[in-house]
């Protein structure tokens, strides 16, 4: 253990100091943990992963990885899952209806597993969008010392030697629709353009929060950008449970970081990179848990007098991968700097 930690100054204490706790703490040790892992700051690892979509089927042994920093630092891991609804398989059907939603119930369900279990801090995990703001928007509810984990984007994909993403799968509809191509073509390019694990790799909502992320300061420097297959993702994890100790050592928590400015900044990342519009939504919604006023107008206003820098699918020719190898959301930072 690099630091003592002073339990009875923390929620931990509520469930496992003090005589009147042996019934909460014989829970403990029903899952092998030892008196002195009990001793610990207990620290949530939120992992939105499930088999829905590609964009979360990491997140799960990236929060297993992160159990690793948070034990270097003293803490004691404890892992839960919440949903996500992933936009790319509910969108053209009913299904879509449940997707705004899915950010409130995820940043509920978040809440309510770090209170009801007294965590003293949380390192949360989500890989497409609407988790990604709904994770956030937990840690500013909270206020317990917080880092958030982006799960990676997907690499591109390859077809009749250019890359391709699942933008060209959209378009690809809409010219068999039209007449212009052959089914077979569909098919074989469904086939290769989302090749592995990973969120869309254009600035969609989730690449585009991913970045907010690091500019708001929830997210370790150039960690989001970085793709779901690198193996460095892993040491991300680990670097994200460690670090998320130094903060309960120094008792720095959301709301010192993510001020008024640090939307401001955000938002600015948002425009610079061509963004998600749905970062007018979750910005406010994030602003609120914070007790901020930062409404669509302030972002639209933001937007409005921010310069377009980086040129990424959609709407332009780059995808997330390209922007990290270019140096990713601090050299955008220090591009608009």
């Amino acid at each position: 253990m690099t630091t003592r930690f002073d339990k009875n100054r923390l929620p931990s204490r509520h469930v496992s100091v003090g005589p009147e706790r042996a019934p909460h703490r014989s829970y403990y040790y029903a899952m092998g943990l030892t008196e002195e892992e009990i001793a610990r700051p207990f620290v949530a690892l939120a992992s939105a992963g499930n088999d829905s979509a590609p964009c979360n089927t990491t997140l799960d042994a990236q929060a297993d990885a992160a159990r690793r920093g948070v034990e270097q630092g003293g803490g004691m891991p404890r892992r839960f899952n919440t949903i996500t609804v992933t936009d790319g398989i509910a969108m053209g059907h009913q299904g879509m209806k449940s997707s705004l939603v899915s950010r409130e119930v995820i940043a509920d369900s978040v809440e309510l597993s770090v209170r009801g279990h007294c965590y003293d801090a949380l390192v949360g995990f989500a890989g497409c969008d609407k988790s990604l703001p709904g994770m956030m928007m937990a840690m500013l509810r909270l206020n317990v010392p917080s880092i958030f984990v982006y799960g990676g984007s997907i690499l591109p994909g390859r077809f009749e030697d250019r890359d391709v993403t699942v933008v060209d799968v959209f378009e690809v509809v809409g010219r068999y629709a039209a007449g212009t191509c052959p089914i077979s073509e569909v098919h074989a390019l469904e086939k290769v353009a989302c090749p592995g694990h990973g969120a869309c790799g254009g600035q969609y909502t989730a690449n585009t929060m991913a970045c907010v992320g690091e500019a708001i300061g929830l997210s370790l420097p150039n960690s989001n950008m970085v793709p779901a297959p690198y193996t460095s993702r892993e040491q991300i994890a680990v670097a994200a449970g460690a670090q998320v100790m130094e903060l309960l050592a120094a008792n720095i928590r959301p709301r010192d970081i993510c001020t008024r400015d640090a939307f401001v900044n955000a938002a600015r990342i948002v425009a610079a990179t061509g963004g998600s519009t749905n970062g007018a939504l979750h910005l406010p919604a994030m602003a609120h848990e914070a007790g901020i006023e930062f409404d669509l107008f302030d972002v639209a206003e933001i937007f409005k007098t921010t310069p377009y820098v980086a040129d990424l699918k959609p709407g332009g020719k780059y995808v997330a991968k390209d922007m990290y190898e270019a140096g990713g959301v601090y050299m955008l930072m220090k591009t608009l700097l």
